[in-house]
This record gives structure tokens, sequence and C-alpha cells, in this order.
């Protein structure tokens, strides 16, 4: 069997964790695979909580690896790297034990602890040295262990994010990065270091916090249980960690000022990269570091996050739709008529939205007829309302100078889908592209980068070309158009109750 020079990618996110074996020259998929079969479960004991068992990521970690390898047994792996669902907060005691599930990054329950702070500490000092408000990122979920659950923060010796955790279960070694602490909102841009006069005002120690790494470096070597667990040799550098939107941007060579990335994973996001920092007051896009952001040549992400895509899509799918493949959720929608007969749909239904100020409005189907409406106009309606949502949120990043008329997206969760694709760029009036690769892909090419295989993102990247353009469909436009605004005053109709 010939030996191919391989780079290995994992991608942790909320519903499944993914992972893409890449070769290391050419930059050829050799294998991918994800678990579970299913979709990851969120717990949520109240509501808007949302938590996870660290535990179970490293579980379906390991059947993912294995089940790559199991395709590409020739491959030699140089080098890893990590991608990882942003904001989550793991608590690590002295012995490297967790503390208590994580909470991710959709859990509400630390938003009022954020505000308070972004108030007491002024919004101009914020914006000025975070970018951000706390709100309800990592340190504001911090804090709010400390507050409500003593004994487990007593316990606490790190916190971690969970590509953090990953590293640390592949290593050994805990550590995180300046990328990483801009998303909890614990980096201070304007003293380039770590927030200590947010932990100051939050009474949180900064020895809870990980020593730093690079981005794009060795990181720790493969433990020899780690690499038992695998089927890998030990030894093996990780080289690379970033969180799912920024890592998404790599994947898609969205690294310079004016270029744009698009998910609809779990959540929604497009996500535009800056050379200038541009908070926005009210909150509804946040801005962290880059990939590629260096002291003498800023790159900064900014985000627009809808919390509730696919994960509407998956709720309906599985309490209304007898678990019906989202391949044929798709084509059902397609059945249905543009503006699926009145039917309005709101996907806010997966904790407070950071574009709508942090409130949480829930999930609604509006204008619901028995006697019109079959399940081709719900997922109809669906579809329109995520896409409606997205435009939402890329209005407000072209009020900021930062929505632009190109957009890349992965070909993944709903832009596999011809109909969501030709509906996001209408509303958008932007052309889409669309490209063969994931965040798990995106990571391993990430490996290849710190681990010096490629002298930039851009040469690891230089092969990666769009398969597909979407254009605004124009005889669409109009309507949708219309559509659209009648969605946006229901949607402020119900912003008033909340």
């Amino acid at each position: 069997m010939t030996e191919q020079p391989a780079l290995l990618g994992i991608d942790l996110g909320s519903s499944s964790i993914k992972v893409a074996i890449v070769h290391e020259q050419s930059g050829h998929v050799l294998a991918q695979a994800a678990s579970p079969a299913t979709e990851l479960p969120i717990l949520s004991p109240r509501p808007g909580w949302a938590e996870q068992y660290p535990e179970v990521w490293w579980e379906h970690t390991v059947h993912a690896v294995r089940a790559a390898l199991a395709q590409a047994p020739g491959a030699n792996i140089k080098a890893i790297g990590i991608a990882y669902q942003m904001h989550g907060l793991v608590l690590l005691d002295r012995q490297q034990a967790v503390v208590r599930p994580a909470i991710i990054w959709c859990d509400s329950r630390a938003a009022d602890i954020g505000e308070r702070a972004f108030r007491e500490m002024g919004a101009q000092h914020c914006l000025t040295h975070y970018l951000n408000s706390p709100a309800n990122f990592t340190a504001a979920k911090l804090k709010w262990v400390q507050q409500h659950e003593p004994n487990a923060f007593a316990r606490a010796d790190k916190m971690l994010l969970p590509g953090d955790y990953l590293a640390y279960r592949l290593t050994n070694e805990i550590c995180t990065t300046a990328s990483g602490l801009s998303e909890a909102v614990l980096w201070n841009f304007a003293a380039n270091g770590i927030a200590t006069d947010l932990l100051a005002h939050l009474q949180l120690s900064p020895d809870l916090l990980p020593a730093l790494t690079n981005t794009f470096a060795q990181q720790g070597l493969l433990s020899k249980a780690a690499a038992h667990a695998l089927g890998l040799p030990a030894g093996i550098p990780i080289t690379y960690r970033a969180g799912d939107q920024p890592n998404n941007a790599l994947s898609l060579k969205v690294l310079q000022p004016g270029q744009v990335a698009a998910t609809a994973g779990t959540s929604g996001v497009i996500y535009a990269v800056s050379q200038w920092p541009m908070p926005d007051e009210q909150q509804r896009i946040n801005t962290f570091l880059h990939v590629n952001h260096m002291a003498g040549s800023p790159r900064l992400g900014a985000l627009m996050c809808l919390n509730g895509t696919g994960i509407f899509y998956r709720w309906l799918r599985g309490h209304f739709l007898s678990g019906m493949a989202y391949e044929e959720m798709n084509a059902l929608a397609g059945h249905a008529p543009p503006g699926a007969d009145g039917l309005l749909a709101m996907p806010f239904g997966n904790g407070a939205e950071r574009l709508l100020n942090n409130r949480l409005p829930g999930a609604a189907l509006l204008n619901l007829d028995f006697n019109r409406h079959t399940g081709a106009h719900v997922v109809r309606a669906a579809q329109e309302g995520i896409a409606f949502s997205l435009r939402y949120g890329f209005d407000v990043l072209q009020s900021l100078g930062l929505a632009k008329s190109q957009i890349k997206a992965g070909k993944a969760n709903l832009f596999n889908s011809q109909l969501f694709c030709e509906i996001f760029a209408t509303l958008t009036q932007s052309e889409l592209q669309l490209f063969h690769t994931d965040g798990a892909v995106g990571a391993a090419r990430g490996a290849g980068i710190g681990a010096g295989s490629y002298t930039s993102p851009s040469e690891a990247l230089k092969s990666l070309q769009p398969y597909q353009t979407v254009a605004p469909k124009n005889d669409w436009h109009n309507h949708y158009e219309e559509r659209y605004q009648l969605w946006k005053q229901s949607l402020e109709h119900i912003l008033q109750r909340c």
C-alpha cells in the first residue's frame, strides 16, 4: 500500500463531530466521516439553557476519526487541526476532570449578567476595548457559574472553550488562543492582550484562563492514550485551532477585507472580514479576531449569527415529518409556491438571539390555515423564514458597510438545497458561490499551514474553486421583497411583546 502524507481535521459541532483527511500536497480529500449518525442532543434542563457533555464530544471524535482512517488506510497523518463550536464553557478541576456539563453557544442564562457588565463598564469602554458587549458570551457564563453554582465554581481550576477541551484530550496540554479569547469576550483589542479589566469587574481570577498559543502553531503532541483511542501513532502535532465560523471562512478562502462567508448548519452565520474595527452599538453583530490576524496586519471577523436555522429544520423533521431525509424535505419545499401561500415562519426557538438584542421571541408559524397549508408549505415557509432572518442580519451588516454582493458558502446543510440557495441569493441580491468544502476540511488545511506544509493560507487554498454560482432570481425579487417586508412587520409586532 502506498503511503500518502496527509492532514487530519476535526470539526467539533453541536450536532456532530466531523472529520476529514486531506492529502498534504494536493489538498485532495481522502476521507470524510461524522459521528453520531443522527445528531448530538442538546440538553435543556431549564428554559433557555443549552448544555452538552464534553465526554460525549470525545467519544464521537474517536468514532469519527476511526471511521475516516478506515476509508484511507494509506494515510500518514502529519498534523491535526481543530475547529469547534464557539462561545462554550468547559470547566476542569485540578485533576483535569470536567466539573459540570458544558454550557454551549446558544445557552441564554447569562445574558443579563453580560448586559449588566456592559452598562456598568460603559458601552464606549466595552466597544472600544472588546468590540462587543460581554452579553451572553463565555465570560458571562463563567460569572453565572460563580454566582449560581458556587460549589462547582470552587472546584474549577481552568475554563476552556470547546476546542481547548478537545486539544486537551488529544495532548494532555491546556492552552487557548487569542482568537478564542476574543470570542469569549476576554480579549482587550486596545491593549492587545487578555481583558484583565473585565475579569476584575466580574471578580474572576485570570488564573482560570489557560496559557496562550498561536492559531497556526504546534499546540501539543498527540498523547499515547489519545493515539491508542484514535488508532494513530503518538507524537503527531496539533498545529491549528479556530472557532467554527473563522474556520469556515478559512475553508472558503475568505481571508481579506471585503470577503464574506455564510453557513447554515445548526445556526446560520454571515461572516465578513474587515481590516478595521466596526463595532455595532446595538450588538447585533459581533467582532472577533480572524484566523490570519496579525498585529501589523489586522484581520477581524464581523459575525452575524442566527441561532435557529438547521435546528429548526431538524425539529420539523423529527416531530412532524417522521424522520424524513433532509433531501426529501428540500424536494418537498419545491412543491409549494414562493411565499408558501401566505404562511410565515419565525425560526427563533434556539436561545436568546444576539441579532434581536438578546431577546427570545420563540419560534412561530403565522397565518397557518388547516384547509390550505400542507407539509410542503410548512417546509417552504421554514426555508423562507430562515432566509428572511439571514436577510435581516445582512441588512445590519450593510448598514456597517460590511456586506458585499458576493457570498461564499460550502455545499452543506441548508446550502444543499438549491431552492434555499436561490431564495437566499434573491433576498440578499448577492452572487452566491458554492464550494465543495466544510469545516473539517478547513481544519485539515489549517493544520497544514500550522505545520509548515504551506507558506500561507492563500497557498493552502490556491486550488479552491467554486463549483456552482447561484444568481438572484430577478422574477422572484419583487415578490420576495414584499414577503420580507411583511415578515419583518410581523417580527416587530412579536418583539414588542418581549
